[in-house]
C-alpha cells in the first residue's frame, strides 16, 4: 500500500508505532473514536510483577481501556480506572496522569488463580467476577472529582465499558480490547502488546467536537434503552465495520493505527489526527509517600509500622522502596495528638 492512497484519508505523515492513541474521525458516519497501540510500555507494566498469564492479559485489558477513555480528557491531572471485586483478581488500578503517563497493577488471590487455570476458567468475566469498575477524573484538590461507577456483573471489561457509556453517556459506543505476548527477535523472551479501539455515534446536533469523557451527556443522543429507539443505519454499518476487526490485528506490531483504521474503515473514509504519545511512568516519589504517612496516620500508627528501625513503603505499581526513620515526622506530630 504506498503512501498516496494512505494519503487519502488525510495521512501526510509517517505512521505512528507503538505506545500512541491515534484519534479519528467518520465524518460520513457521524462516527469518531481512537485506536490505541501498547508495546514497551505495557510490556514494562507487566513484567514488573511477574503476574501470571491470565492476570497479566486482564491488566492489559484495563490498561488500554484507560488509555482509549482517558486519552480524550481536555485536562492536568489523573483518569483512574478501578474495578473491585469478588473473582480472583479482586482489584485492578490503572492511572493515566494526563495527558501521557501509564501505570497500572493488579492484586490476586494466588491460590485461586492457579485453580482457576488448572480447571481452564480464565476469560476477563471469570477473573473479575462480580463487583464494581469506577471511573475517577481526578483534577487537583481545587477542583472536583468526577466519579462514575457500574456494576460488573460477570462480564468482561468490554462488556462493562458498552454498560457504562450506555448508562452514563448515553452515547452509542463499541469498545474493542486485545492482548497478546509476540516473540521479538533479541528480547530474550516474548513480550506483551496490546491494542483497542473505541468509536462512538455522534450525530451532528450541533456538535462538532469530541465530547470530554466522562459525563458531559449534554447533547441529544438517542436514547439506546428507549423501546421506540431505532438504530440508525450509519452507526449499523460502524459497528458492523468495526466488529470486523481481529484480535491479532489490534495486536499486530507490524500493523500501524492508521493501516488498521484503513483496512476498517476505507470504504466510507477516515481522517486521523495526530497521535499522543504515552509511556510508562510511575508518580509516586518520596515526598508524596511522605505526605501520606503524615496526613493519613497518627504517630502511634506509624510507630507500629516501624521494623528494624525504619518504616519501609513499597509501591504498589513500579515496586519503588521507600525508608524513612520516624523522627522524620516528630515535628508535625502534635498536630495529630488527641
Amino acid at each position: 500500500m504506498t503512501q498516496t492512497e494512505l494519503s487519502t484519508y488525510g495521512l501526510d505523515r509517517p505512521e505512528s508505532g507503538d505506545d500512541v492513541v491515534v484519534p479519528f474521525t467518520l465524518d460520513r458516519l457521524d462516527s469518531r473514536g481512537r485506536v490505541v497501540r501498547l508495546g514497551a510500555a505495557l510490556d514494562a507494566i507487566l513484567n514488573r510483577h511477574n503476574y501470571p498469564d491470565p492476570v497479566a492479559r486482564l491488566l492489559g485489558e484495563a490498561v488500554v481501556l484507560a488509555a482509549l477513555i482517558g486519552s480524550s480528557l481536555k485536562f492536568e491531572g489523573r483518569f483512574i480506572l478501578q474495578t473491585q471485586t469478588d473473582g480472583p483478581v479482586n482489584l485492578i488500578v490503572v492511572d493515566l496522569d494526563a495527558p501521557d503517563g501509564l501505570r497500572g497493577y493488579a492484586r490476586f488471590d494466588a491460590d485461586a488463580i492457579m485453580s482457576a487455570i488448572q480447571r481452564g476458567e480464565t476469560s476477563p468475566a471469570q477473573l473479575l467476577g462480580k463487583g464494581h469498575l469506577a471511573m475517577t477524573v481526578d483534577q487537583g484538590s481545587h477542583m472536583d472529582r468526577y466519579q462514575g461507577i457500574v456494576a460488573l456483573e460477570g462480564g468482561s471489561l468490554e462488556d462493562v465499558a458498552h454498560a457504562y457509556f450506555q448508562q452514563s453517556e448515553q452515547i452509542p459506543t463499541l469498545v474493542r480490547l486485545a492482548v497478546a505476548q509476540h516473540s521479538v527477535r533479541g528480547a530474550g523472551g516474548p513480550q506483551w502488546r496490546a491494542g483497542g479501539a473505541l468509536v462512538q455515534f455522534l450525530p451532528p446536533h450541533g456538535q462538532s467536537a469530541m465530547p470530554d469523557l466522562p459525563g458531559d451527556g449534554n447533547f441529544d443522543n438517542p436514547d439506546m434503552t428507549d423501546p421506540d429507539f431505532v438504530e440508525d443505519d450509519k452507526w449499523t454499518t460502524t459497528r458492523a465495520l468495526l466488529s470486523t476487526v481481529g484480535d491479532d490485528e489490534l495486536a499486530d506490531p507490524d500493523l500501524s493505527a492508521e493501516r488498521l483504521l484503513f483496512r476498517l474503515f476505507h470504504e466510507p473514509g477516515v481522517r486521523v489526527f495526530e497521535p499522543i504519545e504515552l509511556e510508562e511512568r510511575c508518580t509516586c516519589s518520596a515526598g508524596r509517600i511522605e505526605a501520606m504517612l503524615r496526613d493519613n496516620f497518627t504517630a502511634e500508627e506509624r510507630q507500629e509500622m516501624v521494623v528494624d528501625g525504619e518504616i519501609e513503603v513499597v509501591c504498589e505499581f513500579c515496586s519503588a522502596d521507600y525508608h524513612f526513620k520516624p523522627h522524620e515526622f516528630d515535628d508535625t506530630d502534635h498536630s495529630h495528638q488527641h
